[in-house]
C-alpha cells in the first residue's frame, strides 16, 4: 500500500537537508575569523524585520546561600534601521524599585547610550561607558548585557562544531571591541538549525571564566523570530545567579521614537 503523505514528508526532509547543506557550504574555505564573522552575520540577518515588541519580565536574584528576591518588570523594544535597537525596561515590583526605568540606545559603532531613572532620587542618571560592566540593579547581568548584541561590537573566530543538549552547534569566540567592556572574550554556542544562541561563557579582563548564560524554551513569533522565554545567568566567582523569564510577547505595537525618550523617563508607568 502506498503512503503518499509519507512520500511527501520524506521528500520535504531531503529538500531541507539539501538547503541546510548548501547553507553550511558557504563557510567552506573561510579562515576561522571570517567564518566566525559570517556565522554572526547570518544570525543577525535571520532576525531582521521584527519591528517592535513588548513583554513582561520576571527577575529572580539568588545569593550564594540560595536566598531569593523577585522583581517584576516590563520591556519595550524598537528595531532601528542601520543602527542598534532601542529598549526600555520599567520596574513594577517590589515597591522599593517601582518606577525605576532603564533606557538603552544600542549602536553598531561607538558607545551605547544608557539612562537610568531612580524614583527615590527623582533624577535620570546617565550610565557612563566606564560603568557598563557593573551589575544591573543588583543582578548578575551587566549593563552591557542589556544592550542589543550588534555584530559590529565584536571581532570573531570560529572554534569548532559541538553538540549541546542534543543540538548541533557552531562554537565561536567573540571579543568585545569596546575597551571599557568587562569581558576579554565570550564563547558562544549557536545552533546550526536556526542560528539561535544557546549558551554564552563570559571571561573577565583577567581571562578567568566569570559567568555563563544559558537560553531556554525558545518560541517562534511571526513565523520567523525566535525568543527564549527563560535566561539563566550564573556567576562562577560569586556563586550568585539571576533568572530572567519572559512572557506575554507582542509584536507590531506601533511603537516609535516617542516611546523611547530619556526626558520622559520620570513619567513612565
Amino acid at each position: 500500500m502506498n503512503h503518499p503523505r509519507r512520500k511527501i514528508n520524506v521528500l520535504a526532509a531531503i529538500l531541507l537537508s539539501l538547503v541546510a547543506g548548501t547553507s553550511l557550504a558557504q563557510y567552506d574555505g573561510l579562515s576561522a575569523e571570517d567564518k566566525g564573522l559570517a556565522i554572526a552575520r547570518e544570525a543577525d540577518r535571520r532576525d531582521l524585520g521584527w519591528g517592535d515588541s513588548s513583554a513582561t519580565m520576571n527577575m529572580v536574584l539568588r545569593n550564594r546561600q540560595g536566598d531569593e528576591s523577585v522583581r517584576e518588570m516590563r520591556n519595550k523594544a524598537l528595531e532601528v534601521a542601520d543602527d542598534g535597537d532601542k529598549s526600555l525596561i520599567i520596574f513594577d515590583e517590589p515597591r522599593d524599585v517601582r518606577g525605576t526605568a532603564l533606557l538603552t540606545f544600542s549602536h553598531r559603532v561607538g558607545d551605547d547610550d544608557q539612562w537610568l531613572y531612580l524614583p527615590a532620587l527623582k533624577r535620570v542618571k546617565r550610565i557612563a561607558s566606564s560603568n557598563k560592566s557593573g551589575p544591573f540593579m543588583g543582578s548578575e547581568f551587566a549593563y552591557e548585557d542589556i544592550s542589543s548584541q550588534e555584530v559590529e561590537k565584536y571581532t570573531y573566530r570560529y572554534l569548532r562544531d559541538e553538540t549541546l543538549n542534543g543540538q548541533d552547534c557552531f562554537v565561536i569566540e567573540r571579543d568585545p571591541v569596546d575597551e571599557d567592556s568587562g569581558y576579554s572574550r565570550q564563547i558562544v554556542w549557536m545552533d546550526k538549525a536556526e542560528y539561535r544562541v544557546q549558551k554564552v561563557e563570559y571571561y573577565d579582563r583577567k581571562d578567568s571564566h566569570l559567568k555563563t548564560l544559558t537560553f531556554h524554551d525558545y518560541q517562534q513569533y511571526l513565523n520567523k523570530h525566535w525568543r527564549a522565554q527563560r535566561l539563566e545567568m550564573v556567576n562562577h566567582q560569586t556563586m550568585k545567579s539571576t533568572t530572567l523569564t519572559f512572557a506575554d510577547y507582542t509584536f507590531a505595537n506601533g511603537f516609535d521614537d516617542r516611546e523611547f525618550n530619556q526626558s520622559g523617563l520620570a513619567r513612565m508607568r
